[in-house]
C-alpha cells in the first residue's frame, strides 16, 4: 500500500457546494446567473426547443471529434464523452458515450475555478487540458480531457468539455497499463489542468511537452487538437444559441435542466418503499504476481427522496487496481443513469444532487496519491458499478412499474489486452500499438421480462462499437483466426444473460516477437453475478498458444478454428501480466456475458430450444443447468418435467438447511412483490417473507428459513471456463441459496468461500421514519 505524500491533497477534488464556490472566485472573474423568477417564467416551447438545441451541441461535439480523431478508441469503439456545464462546472447536458467520465468532468471544473482563477487566471479564449485522476477529468491518466470557459458579455457563462482515452502516455507499460506498478510514479504521468489554448491560439510549447510523453505521438497529437475542435464547435454553437434566444433564456433553461431532472428522480425514489441493500464484489489480482483477493462493498440506502452509498469496508489501495474519488463517482454514474434515469433527461449536474457518498480515504476506490490506478475506470470503477446497480436492482425489483428497469449484471469487467511491435509490411518498418478493443461486445444482462442482448456491448458506454475485423489487419500486422460468440457464456436464469464472445489473433506481417501486456479480471471470482437465482455469467479466459501449429495450417490452407487444433501448449494468461506474442504463436481472448435473471429452472423449455438453436447454448447446459431435454430439435415435455424434478432433489440433498420453516402457507391481507421469487406478506402488523412459487413463509426480515450448497465453481455451469486456482490462493465456490419448500433457487453466485455478505439483505423495507 502506497502512503499519500504530504501535500498532494491540494490536488484531490472533490464535489462542490455552488453558493460557497460562487463566494470563493475573485472579483475578476465575474460569472452570468440567473434568479429563480427567471427560471421559473421559462415558457414550455421555449424551453424545450434550447433543451434540444443544447442536446444536440453535444452530438456535434461527439461528430466534431469522431471526424478529426485517428484513433480507434475513438472512431470505433467510442470512448469518449462530452457534456456542457453552468458557470460554475454542474453539468447540464452529457453524451451518450462513455457515462462513467460523467461523474468526474465536473470536479476537474471545480477544481480549476478553486486553483487557476487567480493564477494563470480563467479568460476568453482558454482551454485547459488534464490527465490528472486525483483532480478529475477522467478516471486514470489516459483519460484527457480538454475543457474551455464560454463567456458571453465579459462574464463566465459556461464550460464545454471532450475527453477520450488516449492509446499510449507513457510509463512502463505498453499503452500506459504497467501491471507491475506498486504506485503511480510506474504509470503515466498525471499533469493537473495546464492552459492548452490561450488566447484562441494552441500553445506550441505545452503541445509538444505533452505529445513527447507517447509510444504513439502523432495519434496523441491528432487526438488533442481534435479534443480542441470539438470544444470549438461547442462555443460557437452556444453563442448561436445566445444570440438567438438571449443569454438569460438559455441559462435559465439549463439550470431549469438540472432542477427538473433531480425533481424527476426524487420523484421515483420518494414513490419506493425506504430500504437498505448491501453488494460485495471482489477484484482477483491487484498486480503481477499477486494472488490475491481485493474487496469491495457497498450499502445503498434510501431514505425518502435520496440515496446515500456507504462504501464503508472496502479493502485498502492495492497494486494497479485503484480508482480515484472521481472513478468511485463515475461508477455509481454507470449505474445510475440507465436503472434509475433512464426515462430522464441526462442532466447530470441534477442527478448527483440527489445521492451523497461516504468513504474511507486510502482504499480501492478512493485510492490516495501516489496510488497506481492505471485499472481504475475498468476495475474498481467498474465493480462499483456493478455493486451499485446490484442494490439499486433489489431496490427496483419490488415495483412492477420500475422493476423494467432491473438487470443482471452485464459484462462485469474490461478484458485490457495491449499488442504493440513493429509491422514490416511497408516499405519501412514502422513501430505500432494498438489496444484489443473487441471485448466492447459484451453480453448484456437479464431481466425480469426478458433475456439478455448478446454481445450487446458495455453498459458504461451506451453508443459503443467494435472495430471492424478487416480494418484491424489493415492497421496492425495480425491475422484474426475467429470472432465469435461463445455458446454457454450468458448466464443462465429464468431469463439468460446474453452471451459474450472470443477472438484468436496472431502476427501476420512481422518477423520479431510483438509486446503483450495484460491487465483483466474476473477470471476467479464473477464479475458479472446474476439476479433473483440467476446464475453468473462466464468468467473471463486469456490463452496464449505457445509452439503451436498455425503457421502450417495456414500454409496448407486451413482456417483453424478451435485451441485444439493450434497447439497442446496452452497458457493461461494471468490476469496482470507483461508478456509477448511470437510469430507462430496464438493469443485468445474470450470476455464475459451477462448475468442470468431467476432460477433456470423455471424457464421456457422452448426458449431453451431456441437458444439450442441457435447456438447461443450447448445440448449438455440444456439439460445439466435448464433440465430441458431435446430431442432432434423437440422438447421431450416429460422428459424436461422428470429431469427438472431430479435437479431439484439433488439440490435437495447436496444443500444444508439454515433453519427449518415453519410450515405455513401464506394467507396474507396484503402481497407485494420482492423479486422474481419472493413476495413480502402481511398478516395484520407484522411482515414476512414468503415463497411466490409455493407460498411457504420463510421468516421476518434477513432471519429466514434457507437452504444453502457449496460447491465447486464449475456447479454454476460450463459457462466458468477458468480455474480460480490459477489465479488466487483462497477458494473459490458455487454458492446457491434456495426455498427449502420447493427448492427454487434464490441466490446463486460465484464467491471466495469467506464471502459473508447476507444473500438477500435488505428485503423487508425498512420502516420510514
Amino acid at each position: 500500500m502506497s502512503m499519500p505524500i504530504p501535500g498532494s491533497e491540494v490536488f484531490a477534488s472533490r464535489p462542490a457546494d455552488p453558493a460557497e464556490l460562487q463566494r470563493s472566485l475573485p472579483t475578476t472573474l465575474p460569472t452570468h446567473t440567473v434568479t429563480q423568477e427567471q427560471i421559473d417564467a421559462l415558457d414550455p416551447l421555449t424551453y424545450e426547443v434550447v433543451r434540444h438545441r443544447l442536446w444536440s451541441v453535444t452530438d456535434e461535439m461527439g461528430e466534431a471529434l469522431k471526424r478529426m480523431s485517428g484513433s480507434p478508441i475513438v472512431t470505433d469503439a467510442n470512448d469518449f464523452d462530452f457534456a456542457i456545464s453552468d458557470e460554475l462546472g454542474q453539468e447540464v447536458q452529457v453524451g451518450l458515450y462513455n457515462t462513467m467520465l460523467v461523474g468526474a468532468v465536473d470536479l476537474a471544473i471545480y477544481w480549476t475555478l478553486r486553483n487557476r482563477a487567480t493564477n494563470p487566471g480563467i479568460a476568453e479564449g482558454d482551454m485547459f487540458l488534464t490527465n490528472d485522476p486525483w483532480v478529475g477529468g477522467g478516471l486514470h491518466q489516459n483519460d484527457v480531457m480538454v475543457y474551455q470557459p464560454v463567456f458571453h458579455d465579459g462574464k463566465l457563462f459556461a464550460w464545454t468539455s471532450a475527453i477520450c482515452h488516449e492509446p499510449d502516455l507513457g510509463g512502463v507499460g505498453l499503452g500506459s497499463f504497467s501491471p507491475a506498478a506498486q504506485d503511480v510514479f510506474s504509470e503515466s504521468l498525471p499533469t493537473p489542468p495546464v492552459k492548452v489554448v490561450r488566447d484562441f491560439q494552441l500553445q506550441r510549447d505545452v503541445a509538444d511537452l505533452w505529445v513527447r510523453r507517447s509510444r504513439v505521438p502523432m495519434l496523441v497529437a491528432l487526438d488533442l487538437r481534435a479534443k480542441v475542435g470539438a470544444n470549438n464547435v461547442g462555443r460557437e454553437r452556444l453563442h448561436a444559441l445566445i444570440e438567438q434566444y438571449g443569454a438569460d433564456t438559455v441559462k435559465a433553461v439549463m439550470k431549469r435542466m438540472m432542477a427538473d431532472a433531480e425533481s424527476r428522480l426524487r420523484g421515483k425514489l420518494a414513490a419506493l418503499p425506504d430500504g437498505s441493500w448491501t453488494a460485495t464484489g471482489y477484484q482477483d489480482q491487484s498486480h503481477e504476481g499477486d494472488r490475491g483477493l481485493h474487496k469491495i462493498t457497498v450499502t445503498t440506502t434510501k431514505t425518502g427522496d435520496h440515496l446515500t452509498f456507504d462504501f464503508t469496508g472496502t479493502d485498502p489501495q492495492s497494486g494497479v487496481v485503484n480508482c480515484t474519488y472521481a472513478g468511485m463517482r463515475g461508477g455509481v454514474m454507470l449505474a445510475l443513469l440507465p436503472v434509475l434515469a433512464g426515462d430522464i433527461p441526462w442532466s447530470a449536474g441534477g442527478l448527483m444532487r440527489c445521492f451523497d457518498l461516504i468513504t474511507e480515504e486510502g482504499t480501492l476506490n478512493n485510492a490516495t496519491y501516489p496510488a497506481a490506478v492505471g485499472r481504475g475506470p475498468i476495475g474498481p470503477a467498474w465493480l462499483t458499478g456493478n455493486l451499485v446497480a446490484e442494490c439499486l436492482a433489489q431496490m427496483l425489483d419490488r415495483d412492477l412499474e420500475l422493476g423494467k428497469n432491473v438487470q443482471a449484471t452485464c459484462c462485469g469487467t474490461w478484458d485490457t489486452a495491449v499488442i504493440a511491435g513493429l509491422d514490416e509490411r511497408g516499405e519501412q518498418p514502422a513501430p505500432f500499438l494498438n489496444i484489443i478493443m473487441e471485448p466492447m461486445s459484451g453480453g448484456y444482462g437479464a431481466r425480469p421480462h426478458a433475456d439478455g442482448i448478446d454481445t450487446g456491448g458495455l453498459f458504461c458506454i451506451p453508443m459503443g462499437r467494435i472495430p471492424d475485423v478487416e480494418m484491424t489487419e489493415f492497421l496492425y500486422p495480425v491475422l484474426a483466426l475467429w470472432r465469435r460468440e461463445v455458446p454457454d457464456s450468458g448466464g443462465p436464469g429464468r431469463h439468460r444473460g446474453g452471451v459474450g464472445a472470443s477472438i484468436a489473433i496472431t502476427p501476420h506481417g512481422t518477423s520479431i516477437p510483438m509486446g503483450l501486456v495484460l491487465a483483466s479480471n474476473g477470471k476467479a471470482v464473477s464479475q458479472n453475478g446474476g439476479l433473483a437465482g440467476g446464475h453468473p455469467g462466464n468468467t473471463g479466459l486469456d490463452v496464449l498458444a505457445r509452439h503451436s501449429r498455425v503457421t502450417d495450417l495456414l500454409a496448407a490452407g486451413r482456417m483453424p478454428s478451435e485451441l485444439s487444433e493450434i497447439s497442446e501448449h496452452l497458457e493461461p494468461a494471468q490476469n496482470y501480466a507483461s508478456s509477448h506474442l511470437a510469430p507462430g504463436e496464438v493469443f485468445v481472448m474470450t470476455w464475459q456475458g451477462g448475468g442470468g435473471y431467476g432460477d433456470p429452472l423455471n424457464r421456457d423449455p422452448e426458449a431453451v430450444a431456441r437458444d439450442l438453436r441457435e447456438q447461443k447454448i450447448t445440448a449438455g447446459a440444456a439439460r445439466s443447468v435448464y433440465g430441458v431435454v431435446v430431442e432432434n430439435g423437440t422438447v421431450d415435455e416429460a422428459a424436461t418435467a422428470a429431469e427438472r424434478d431430479r435437479l431439484r432433489a439433488a439440490r435437495r440433498q447436496r444443500s444444508r438447511v439454515l433453519r427449518v420453516p415453519s410450515g405455513r402457507k401464506t394467507g396474507a391481507t396484503s402481497v407485494k412483490r420482492l423479486d422474481d421469487n419472493l413476495v413480502e406478506v402481511t398478516d395484520g402488523a407484522r411482515a414476512a417473507v414468503a415463497c411466490r412459487h409455493c407460498q411457504e413463509i420463510l421468516g421476518e426480515g434477513d432471519d429466514l428459513a434457507l437452504a444453502v450448497y457449496e460447491g465447486p465453481a464449475t456447479d454454476a455451469g460450463p459457462q466458468i471456463i477458468a480455474n480460480a486456482a490459477d489465479y488466487v490462493d483462497a477458494p473459490v465456490v458455487f454458492r446457491q441459496y434456495c426455498c427449502p419448500s420447493c427448492w427454487t433457487a434464490l441466490y446463486s453466485a460465484v464467491v471466495p468461500a469467506g464471502h459473508a455478505t447476507p444473500p438477500l439483505a435488505g428485503l423487508i423495507a425498512t420502516p420510514a421514519a
